[in-house]
């Protein structure tokens, strides 16, 4: 079993380059829940035995006149706005705001609908094709315009997300229908899809292999199904399943042949 700052946590494997910090930030805070548990119970049973029958045969109904409970209730307080200004907040707005450069990074549109995963990557321009509601169908599942030249070379897989190893990934979040919950355990990765908006989300895998994406929210009499796969390779076998997966162009019809000549007729 894996150890963070001593305690053994059953996290799953570790493939991201943040994911080693929120360990230990979840380390650190289970070992503050065994303190406050260990001085909780303390007091508890100090309590017990200072205010049994046998000492206080009457009871007061004064109560306790110091200020240590407030002390006590005030340093508590002190110490959750400094795990939360100090630690929590700063952790998240690096996650969410500090999103590197489009251009160094593989940028991807992940819709969520019941019960599927739908991944949308642009071409080799670089540009996600327009999208409409309207052109929305089975066919279709995202609306991307035909009559749009940028989405001419649009990818589009359905329960499957591929990705470069050592490189910055921007996820840009939606969902056609219900809330979802986007969820790449190895990565430690997971947002809420929720209708309306685009949410960016973005990390760096740094270890190759093939890992599940799961919902965690409840979306539907389905959801256990609502179950993709997503898999972390070098930019070479990268490029190779993109080049794979690109549209085919249209052939071209071939120009109708030439008629030949009417042979002249000769009368009789």
């Amino acid at each position: 079993m894996q150890k963070h700052l001593g305690l053994p946590m059953n996290f799953p494997e570790a493939a991201s380059a943040h994911a080693a910090q929120l360990d230990d930030l979840t380390a650190l805070v289970h070992w503050l829940m065994l303190v406050l548990f260990v001085g909780w119970a303390i007091f508890f049973l100090f309590a017990l035995f200072r205010f049994r029958k046998g000492a206080n045969p009457v009871a007061s109904y004064a109560g306790a006149k110091g200020h240590f409970s407030t002390y006590g209730e005030a340093g508590i307080a002190l110490i959750e706005v400094i795990l939360l200004v100090v630690f929590a907040v700063p952790i998240w707005a690096k996650r969410v705001s500090a999103l590197p450069p489009e251009s160094q990074a593989t940028v991807v549109r992940v819709v969520a609908e019941q019960f599927a995963w739908n991944v949308h990557y642009p071409g080799k321009d670089g540009v996600f094709g327009r999208t409409k509601n309207e052109l929305v169908s089975t066919a279709n599942p995202l609306g991307l315009d035909p009559a749009d030249p940028a989405g001419q070379d649009d990818v589009i897989a359905l329960n499957e997300l591929h990705l470069p190893v050592d490189k910055p990934v921007i996820v840009k979040l939606t969902t056609k229908d219900v809330i979802h919950s986007f969820f790449l355990p190895q990565m430690r990765v997971k947002q809420d899809a929720i209708p309306g908006q685009v949410i960016p989300i973005w990390f760096q895998p740094v270890k190759t292999g093939q890992w599940d994406i799961a919902c965690a929210q409840l979306c539907g009499l389905s959801h256990y199904r609502m179950r993709g796969s997503y898999t972390v390779e070098s930019q070479a076998d990268f490029d190779k399943w993109m080049a794979g997966q690109a549209p085919k162009p249209a052939a071209v019809p071939a120009a109708p042949a030439a008629a030949s000549p009417a042979a002249p007729t000769t009368g009789p």
